[in-house]
């Protein structure tokens, strides 16, 4: 068993955190998102052509203007320019962005993705979410 001592040396090892068995898998998640964080002070952006999105300040501009999107239209966002360049599937988008659980295809990204173009102005050559038919999106740029 896993005593104070342990977990202590753990810690002064350089550990950034320490859970003990039996632990709910629940807790395990919320501390790994929690170290997936980033840290106060830190200053978080993503860049894709003329488009910065700023995690710190939760803004997102083009062309050096702000756009106003929608919690739920930012973290989708955020999460396809974190995963640039990978195919993101449908299934993980709804489990990270929306944290629901589910395999059925829904038309809810498909809204939201459109509401986002339409709203940056994604056109032609400028339109880095790029539909993977069947599978998600990938953003490209």
């Amino acid at each position: 068993k896993d005593t104070v001592q342990e977990t202590i040396f753990g810690l002064q090892a350089g550990a950034n955190d320490y859970i003990k068995k039996p632990f709910h898998f629940d807790e395990l998640l919320e501390r790994v998102r929690v170290q997936l964080r980033p840290r106060s002070g830190e200053h978080e952006q993503f860049t894709l052509g003329n488009i910065t999105l700023d995690t710190t300040l939760h803004q997102v501009f083009k062309n050096g203007k702000q756009v106003h999107l929608t919690q739920k239209e930012f973290a989708l966002l955020e999460y396809l320019m974190r995963n640039k360049g990978k195919v993101c599937r449908r299934t993980r988008i709804i489990e990270s962005v929306w944290d629901i659980h589910f395999q059925y295809n829904t038309g809810i990204i498909d809204v939201y993705i459109n509401a986002i173009r339409k709203k940056l102005d994604l056109q032609g050559d400028e339109d880095y979410i790029q539909t993977v038919r069947g599978v998600g999106y990938v953003v490209r740029g």
